[in-house]
């Protein structure tokens, strides 16, 4: 009888009639990230089985990076669809959501801080947030350490030669994700823009100046197409950024090695090589007309100085609805870090895919439909704000500068991140 339906209607037709009518279907999310867990914790209050395949060897087995402001309109929702907002709360720094921008010389240009009570965009440490999703699941959701290899329909092969299969496959497997290429063949495009990583611990005692320099939230001191980032981040710990606009192959261009391809180096034996020492030295090149006091980012800094190339996806970026598979987050709509909007609206996509799910299979609704209807309004959302970033950034990192009067003001970004969260819910409602 398949065969004959096979033959009669094709695979696509058929998975979209498997997708009809599911009482209990089966859900696979490949990737561990925020949007990945706050669909797999929304899935799960809904009743809905979910497994999530992640590469990494543990929650644990590899630094996740610096902080993050949760918005109103957006990550805030999620986590109060997935009913954490009081661990939210516990975690969330509402004083990082302080803003200070220098010149080269370190003369404040402007300086936000707003009130502690203020609650539209409080930062959380990115560890902090998978973690707190992590530990939301029923235990063993998480598969880890298992790597991708390929997606047909929804059978997924891992690099390990396990197979497993599902009723639908999300993809939240980031910037690279080998689900959307399943879906099309858009591939992130290098910004022309590189963050170089800075770290700084015990930083109240080891690095009083670098602690002085960034305050209670975020510095950046702003160059000719270059800018230094400092971010607070929890447990006395600073994160930097020595950005600039450059060639994606800097590193191999100073004889550090052989170009990776994606703004790293390789050893004589193909092996990803390190040279922090020399790195140091060619970005304190580049930095040089700044002053002393802000070269300490450089110069102070406790980590590897790690390169990491801007990617985007063009916007829109879109593909023919498949049944049984669709994404979330940087699988989606990989953008520009500038607006912050990338963690956010990863969580927004993840709540508001599972929220159409358990819906669905409540109301005997087809899945295939508000899959269907969730890709439209996430990809036109995610097009509308990539495109804002992606043109943020080469505002930003332009010859001369940014223009100061393009520099968004905190309260009104607030005002407006909390009338969309109004407009949203009652959209929703």
């Amino acid at each position: 009888m398949v065969e004959f339906a096979e033959r009669s209607f094709g695979k696509l037709e058929i998975m979209e009639k498997i997708l009809t009518n599911i009482a209990n279907p089966s859900i696979a999310i490949v990737g561990a990230g925020p949007g990945g867990l706050v669909a797999a914790r929304v899935l799960q209050l809904g009743g809905v089985d979910v497994t999530v395949y992640d590469a990494d060897a543990s929650l644990e087995s590899r630094d996740q990076g610096g902080t993050l402001d949760l918005h109103a309109d957006s990550g805030q929702i999620a986590v109060e669809d997935a009913q954490l907002a009081e661990e939210f709360a516990a975690l969330a720094r509402p004083e990082g959501q302080a803003h200070r921008l220098l010149d080269p010389q370190g003369a404040v240009l402007m300086e936000q801080t707003p009130a502690l009570d203020e609650t539209a965009a409080p930062e959380i440490d990115r560890a902090q947030l998978r973690r707190m999703l992590a530990e939301s699941l029923i235990p063993n959701t998480i598969r880890w350490g298992r790597r991708l290899a390929s997606v047909n329909d929804a059978t997924l092969t891992f690099e390990d030669g396990r197979v497993e299969t599902a009723d639908l496959v999300i993809g939240a497997d980031g910037a690279w994700s080998r689900v959307r290429a399943v879906l099309t063949d858009a591939v992130p495009i290098y910004t022309g823009v590189t963050f170089v990583e800075a770290l700084f611990t015990n930083v109240t005692e080891s690095h009083p100046d670098i602690a002085a320099l960034v305050g209670d939230g975020h510095m950046w001191a702003n160059g000719d197409g270059k800018t230094l980032v400092l971010q607070r981040n929890s447990g006395d710990v600073v994160r930097g950024y020595i950005s600039f606009r450059v060639e994606l192959d800097w590193l191999a261009e100073a004889g550090l090695g052989a170009a990776d391809g994606r703004g790293g180096v390789l050893d004589s034996n193909g092996t990803s090589a390190t040279h922090t020492e020399r790195v140091r030295a060619v970005l304190r090149d580049r930095f040089a007309e700044f002053s002393p006091e802000l070269l300490r980012v450089i110069d102070d800094t406790e980590g590897t100085l790690p390169s990491r190339p801007i990617f985007a996806l063009p916007t829109p970026t879109t593909w023919a609805h498949r049944p049984g598979i669709t994404l979330v987050g940087d699988a989606a709509h990989v953008m520009s870090p500038f607006g912050g909007n990338g963690v956010n609206l990863a969580l927004l996509d993840g709540a508001e895919i599972a929220r159409s799910i358990v819906n669905a299979v409540r109301t005997g609704t087809a899945i295939g439909d508000v899959v269907r209807e969730y890709e439209e309004r996430m990809v036109s959302r995610g097009a509308t704000l990539g495109k804002a970033a992606n043109d943020a950034i080469a505002e930003h990192y332009a010859i001369g500068g940014p223009d100061l009067d393009s520099i968004p003001n905190f309260d009104e970004a607030a005002d407006q991140w909390r009338a969309n969260a109004a407009e949203y819910r009652a959209s929703r409602n």
